[in-house]
C-alpha cells in the first residue's frame, strides 16, 4: 500500500468511547485535489469506497469550518478530516485551524507538501527560505495546529498517526492536528504492519477532581454569600448540562453563560440569567458586579466574558475554576478543581450535600426578579407590532424564535448577530444555540451548518450571516445543493459591515470604511448603496431564495423554509432600529483602544469615555 492509501485505511478504523457509547472518530474526509494530493490521498480515497465517505468542498477555509461545525455537533466525539494540495490550497487552510484550536474542536487536516526527495529545486508552488532547506508553506499551520508533523517517509507515518489520534481525542489537548504529506511519500509503496490497521478504540477520559483541591472549592463555595456560576463551552463538551442543571437546582446558585456555554442551561431554568459580560445581560452582569465567588465551569474567561477585567468588581471576589486543563483552570488567581466538567460538578454537588446547601432565599428572589424584568426587554425587542414594516435584526430574531422548537439549531459567528444572540435569545436545548465566538470568524456560518445538518440529520439548521459576512464565504452553498442538504439560510442585508461601524463610531473613527456605499465626490464611501442582490447570488448557486419585505413577509417565509427539504435562502433588508425598539446597549465594557491623540473632536471625546473606563480594570491575584 502506499503511504496515502495506508493512512486513509487506518483513519477508517478509528473510534472513540465515551460513557460506554462507541463512534466513529474520522468520520468523513473533505477535499479539493491538485497536484499536491491528487495521486496520493485522492487516489487512496478511490480505493477506499465507501470505507471512507468523501465531500467534495469549494473553497479550502469552508471545508475545515464544516468538520468543525460537524466536530462540535458531534460532542467532540468524531470529527473529519481535510486533505488539500500544497501551496495556497495548504496555506488556505490557516484560518480554520485557528478557529478549531481556539475553540478546542478537532479537525485533522492533511495538506499536501513539496517534495521530500527535492528531485526538482525548486518546484511548483514551493517556498524558497535562503537559510533553511526544511521548511515549506505548511509550517505555517504550526502555531495553529495542536499536534503538527511531516511525514518525509512513509514508515513515519505509523507513530505520527498514532499521536495525532491521541490529540484528536484528548479533551484537555484537541484542536487541529496537521500532518503535512509531501507528494512524493504520499505515493510511495511501504510493507505496512497488519496491527497498524486492527481496530483502535480511544477512551475519552473524564478525569476526577483531585481530594485536596475538591475540599477547598466545598469551602470556598460554603463561605460564599452571592455565588455566581458561569457556564463555558466545556459544560457542552462534557455533556454535564443535565448536571448542572441538576446542582443548580438544588443549591440555587445562578447560572450565566459565555457564548459558547449559553445553552447549558434551558432559557426557563428557574436558575439561567442569561449571557455574561460584554454581550451578556444585565441580569448577569450586575450579579457579576456583586458576586464574592465566581465559579468558572468550562470556561477560558475572554475579554468579553470579564468585560476587559472590569466585570468581576467586588473587593473580596474569588474564584473557583472546574476546568479539564490546568491552564484555564488556574485564571484569575483561582482555586482551580482540575477535571472534567461533569465529574467536578458532581463530585462537588455530593461534597457540598447539595440538597442542604443552598443560597439565601433573598438572593434567589433578588436574581429571579432582575431576570423577569430583563425578559419584558427582550419581548420589547422581539415584538413586531406593525405587519407591513421592515423587520429590525432583533425583530428577525423574535419571529424565529416564535418559530423553533427544541430540534432547532441557529448558527452564527461575527457581526452584530452575536451580541443580540447573547443578549436575547431562548435557547431550549443543549446544542440548540451553534455560535463560534472564540474566533468570531466571518465566513464560517454557511460551511459550519453543513457539517452541522451532516451530524444532525433530521433537525432545522439555521444559518443566520449579515452582507458581510456572506460575501466572505457563500461557496459552500454549491456544496449543500450537490449533497442536498437542507440548511436554511437567512441573509440579513444591512449594506456593509454595521457591527464594525457601530464600534467605529463609538471608538472615534467615524465608521470609516465600513459602509458599502458608493464614494462621494470627496471619494468617501458615503454615496448611495451599492446595487448588490445577495437573494439573485445565493439563487444562481443553487439555492431556492425567498425574498421577504415586510414582518408579515418574514414570518411566512421563515415558515416555509423551516419546512423545506432542499437548501433554501431568506432575504430580508433590515430597518435600523432605534433605542425603544432596538436591543438593550452593552451591559459591560470591551476595551477596544481608542487614538490617545487626534485632531478630530469624535476620536478626542472618545479618548475621554475610555480613559474613565480602563481606570476600572484589575488584576485579580
Amino acid at each position: 500500500m502506499t503511504t496515502a492509501q495506508a493512512l486513509i485505511a487506518f483513519l477508517a478504523r478509528q473510534y472513540t468511547e465515551r460513557d460506554g457509547r462507541r463512534h466513529r472518530l474520522i468520520g468523513a474526509t473533505w477535499g479539493i485535489f491538485g497536484h499536491g494530493n491528487v495521486a496520493g490521498v485522492g487516489q487512496a480515497l478511490v480505493e477506499a469506497g465507501p470505507a471512507m465517505p468523501y465531500y467534495q468542498g469549494r473553497s479550502e477555509q469552508a471545508m475545515v469550518h464544516a468538520a468543525v461545525g460537524y466536530a462540535r455537533q458531534s460532542g467532540r466525539l468524531s470529527a473529519h478530516a481535510v486533505t488539500t494540495s500544497i501551496g495556497p490550497g495548504a496555506t488556505n487552510l490557516v484560518t480554520g485551524a485557528a478557529l478549531a484550536t481556539v475553540n478546542h474542536l478537532p479537525v485533522l487536516l492533511l495538506p499536501g507538501d513539496t517534495f521530500a526527495t527535492r528531485p526538482a529545486d525548486p518546484v511548483l508552488q514551493q517556498l524558497e527560505v535562503e537559510h533553511t532547506g526544511d521548511v515549506s508553506v505548511n509550517d505555517c499551520l504550526r502555531p495553529v495546529s495542536r499536534y503538527f508533523d511531516r511525514i518525509t517517509r512513509p514508515e513515519a507515518l505509523i507513530p505520527a498517526a498514532l499521536q495525532a489520534m491521541r490529540t484528536l481525542t484528548d479533551p484537555a489537548a484537541t484542536g487541529a492536528v496537521t500532518l503535512a504529506l509531501p507528494q512524493d511519500v504520499q505515493a510511495e509503496a511501504y510493507d505496512w504492519p497488519a496491527e497498524f490497521f486492527a481496530e483502535r478504540v480511544w477512551h475519552v477520559r473524564r478525569p476526577a477532581p483531585d481530594p485536596d483541591e475538591l475540599a477547598r472549592a466545598v469551602r470556598a463555595v460554603r463561605a460564599a454569600r452571592r455565588p455566581l456560576i458561569v457556564a463555558g463551552g466545556g459544560v457542552h463538551h462534557s455533556a454535564a448540562e443535565e448536571t448542572l442543571a441538576a446542582f443548580a437546582a438544588a443549591t440555587r446558585i445562578p447560572v450565566a453563560s459565555t457564548q459558547a456555554g449559553k445553552g447549558s442551561l434551558r432559557h426557563d431554568h428557574p436558575a439561567d440569567v442569561g449571557g455574561i459580560g460584554h454581550t451578556g445581560t444585565a441580569t448577569a452582569d450586575d450579579l457579576a458586579r456583586e458576586a464574592d465567588l465566581v465559579i468558572g465551569v468550562g470556561t477560558r474567561y475572554t475579554d468579553f466574558t470579564t468585560a476587559s477585567g472590569t466585570l468581576f468588581a467586588a473587593p473580596a471576589v474569588r474564584f473557583l475554576n472546574l476546568n479539564i486543563t490546568g491552564f484555564d483552570a488556574h485564571k484569575l488567581a483561582a482555586h482551580p478543581l482540575v477535571g472534567d466538567a461533569r465529574t467536578c460538578l458532581e463530585a462537588l454537588g455530593a461534597a457540598l450535600d447539595a440538597p442542604a446547601y443552598r443560597v439565601d432565599p433573598a438572593y434567589e428572589t433578588e436574581y429571579t426578579d432582575a431576570k423577569d424584568r430583563w425578559e419584558q426587554r427582550v419581548d420589547a425587542a422581539f415584538a413586531a407590532p406593525d405587519p407591513d414594516a421592515r423587520p429590525t435584526q432583533a425583530q428577525v430574531l423574535g419571529l424565529l424564535d416564535a418559530l423553533v422548537t427544541e430540534d432547532d439549531i441557529l448558527i452564527n459567528a461575527a457581526g452584530s448577530l452575536p451580541g443580540d444572540l447573547h443578549q436575547l435569545w431562548r435557547a431550549r436545548s443543549p446544542r440548540q444555540y451553534h455560535v463560534e465566538y472564540g474566533y468570531s470568524c466571518m465566513g464560517y456560518e454557511i460551511p459550519a451548518a453543513l457539517g452541522v445538518q451532516l451530524a444532525a440529520p433530521g433537525r432545522p439548521v439555521w444559518a443566520l450571516v449579515g452582507d458581510g459576512t456572506y460575501l466572505m464565504n457563500p461557496t459552500e452553498i454549491v456544496t449543500a445543493v450537490q449533497e442536498a442538504l437542507p440548511v436554511k439560510l437567512v441573509i440579513l442585508q444591512n449594506h456593509g459591515y454595521a457591527s464594525i461601524g457601530g464600534l467605529s463610531e463609538s471608538v472615534g473613527a467615524e465608521r470609516f470604511g465600513t459602509a458599502y456605499r458608493y464614494r462621494d465626490q470627496d471619494g468617501a464611501y458615503t454615496g448611495l448603496p451599492l446595487p448588490v442582490d445577495l437573494a439573485a447570488n445565493a439563487a444562481s448557486l443553487g439555492m431556492r431564495v425567498l425574498r421577504a419585505r415586510t414582518v408579515r413577509d418574514l414570518r411566512e417565509a421563515l415558515t416555509e423554509a423551516r419546512g423545506a427539504d432542499r437548501p433554501t435562502c431568506v432575504h430580508v433588508e433590515t430597518e435600523t432600529a432605534d433605542t425603544a425598539s432596538g436591543p438593550p446597549p452593552a451591559q459591560a465594557w470591551w476595551d477596544v483602544p481608542v487614538a490617545e491623540t487626534a485632531s478630530r473632536p469624535p476620536a478626542a471625546e472618545a479618548r475621554k469615555t475610555y480613559d474613565q473606563q480602563i481606570a476600572a480594570r484589575r488584576r485579580h491575584l
